[in-house]
């Protein structure tokens, strides 16, 4: 499984649905694992980006597809980045 990073930041109409209804977040990461995305870390952050999440996912196509359907609803704009294990970075000079 590889490792991606997940930056969000709330829509008005996300932001509103998060204070009429704060669970919708982990009913989120719920419809995330279903999609094949696993949330492993996940924090509210202050900033340009409202949260991060570290996830799994088995390949780029699939965690490309969620951070897609993500954003067609419209409450949520996400910034996906691949993450690499420094271990194997260092590796990809040898």
């Amino acid at each position: 499984m590889a490792t991606y990073i997940m930056l969000s930041s709330l829509t008005d109409e996300g932001a509103e649905t998060i204070k009429q209804n704060p669970g919708r977040i982990k009913e989120v990461n719920q419809e995330l694992e279903r999609m094949g995305v696993r949330v492993l870390s996940q924090w509210a952050t202050l900033g340009l980006y409202d949260f991060v999440n570290v996830v799994e996912a088995a390949d780029n196509g699939t965690v490309a597809r969620v951070s897609a359907e993500l954003a067609a609803r419209g409450s949520v704009r996400v910034m996906t980045l691949p993450a690499i294990p420094i271990d194997d970075f260092v590796a990809s000079f040898r």
